[in-house]
């Protein structure tokens, strides 16, 4: 840039306009990014341990009451009760429970830890859509002999703090576990076959032991061939958890959802919300920062009119002339982003020490995300700026020309 140019055109900035705009850019711009960063922050408190699994999802089964039981009523679903749910407006997507109908046994055992478990168990399965596990761990090959599951990590806590702990076992953590694998025998039609499992998460919302929908329609189909499968549970993917309509269907259906299991998802969804309005806020005032800004911009070029006018006339481009203001927009907004990120980072470390007291086993996120949205917001206001700078500094040049 040239010094004299600047020199010239700096007469009529208005230190107090360009204050103005820093300071509210600055407030929109910290409210957008703290918004940002404490979602980031705050989500998985309710959604840890469960995050291969889609978040807003509810599971639905059927009352079952002692005159069912007596009268032996069925309590599975049918292919038209799965699709006038499907057609509600609140759900996006209906899974069913795929439950195992053959045998399976299965034994944990480390012969250094002293440890050997054997018992009867069972296998379900739902839709791979539903599982957001990394895909080449969720995949099953019958020439591997090996069987991806995801298991309750209230099974987990049963063995550590209840079995181990009144027989003075060694208790088994996560990371261990899902280091070991599980001997498991298939049986049915007059077929038994051993297989490997390999525990490749916990959950907390659903109580059950989830294999591959792969595995399963391989394992029915081999083992149990002249069964007929009926779901008795469904897994429904929803707008919104916290939607009344789902409550007033799920009662004129007689349907019910597992206990607490639309707590979580009704928490997120709030938290979205709340952080949604927030950032609403947040963009609002940087909308109307951006247009002091630009107002500033706008008078200090109609005052100097003249002089931008006859640096054109003796040879000067328009991107000349246009330069010292678009460098004196970007720089504000750098050091806007530059605070913002500053007081993020503080106003940040109160809220984090009380949910690592809380939770100190949680995952906090680093600021990388927040950074990197202000970075592009940062770029494409500084984008606009220059291009309306730009195109009024021609307007000017086309106007006298």
């Amino acid at each position: 840039m040239n010094p004299l140019i600047w020199k010239l055109l700096r007469q009529h900035i208005s230190i107090g306009q360009l204050t103005g705009f820093f300071f509210a850019n600055l407030l929109g711009m910290m409210i957008v990014l703290l918004g940002i960063q404490f979602y980031n922050d705050v989500l998985p408190v309710f959604t840890e341990g469960d995050s291969f699994m889609k978040k807003d999802f509810i599971i639905a089964t059927k009352k079952i009451n002692a005159l069912g039981t007596l009268t032996k009523k069925d309590n599975t679903f049918t292919p038209e009760e799965i699709a006038d749910l499907q057609k509600q407006p609140f759900t996006k997507t209906v899974g069913s429970f795929t439950s195992s109908q053959f045998n399976v046994s299965a034994g944990l055992g480390m012969q250094e830890a002293g440890i050997s478990l054997s018992t009867e168990m069972f296998f379900e399965s739902v839709p791979d859509q539903f599982v957001d596990v990394r895909l080449d761990k969720w995949q099953f090959d019958e020439n591997s002999h090996t069987i991806p599951i995801i298991i309750p990590r209230n099974y987990l806590n049963l063995y550590n703090f209840g079995f181990a702990q009144s027989r003075n076992l060694p208790k088994i953590s996560e990371g261990l576990i899902s280091l070991v694998q599980m001997d498991i025998v298939l049986r049915g039609n007059g077929r038994v076959e051993q297989y490997k499992g390999n525990i490749v998460g916990f959950s907390n919302r659903l109580n059950t032991i989830l294999v591959p929908q792969a595995f399963m329609d391989w394992g029915n189909r081999t083992f149990a061939p002249n069964a007929e499968v009926h779901p008795s549970r469904l897994i429904i993917e929803v707008n919104n958890p916290a939607d009344p309509s789902i409550t007033e269907y799920f009662q004129q259906k007689g349907y019910e959802t597992e206990d607490g299991k639309l707590d979580a998802g009704k928490t997120a969804y709030f938290l979205r919300l709340v952080v949604g309005i927030v950032l609403g806020v947040g963009l609002l005032i940087s909308v109307l920062s951006f247009y002091i800004l630009m107002l500033s911009i706008y008078l200090l070029l109609q005052k100097n009119t003249e002089k931008l006018t006859n640096l054109l006339l003796i040879g000067y481009s328009p991107n000349q002339v246009a330069l010292p203001y678009q460098l004196l927009t970007i720089g504000v907004n750098l050091l806007v982003l530059i605070a913002s990120i500053g007081m993020v980072s503080w106003l940040r470390g109160y809220y984090v020490n009380s949910i690592l007291k809380l939770f100190p086993q949680l995952g906090i996120s680093t600021l990388g995300i927040t950074i990197g949205i202000g970075i592009f917001l940062l770029l494409i206001v500084s984008a606009i700026n220059m291009l309306i700078i730009r195109r009024r500094i021609i307007s000017i040049w086309q106007h006298k020309a």
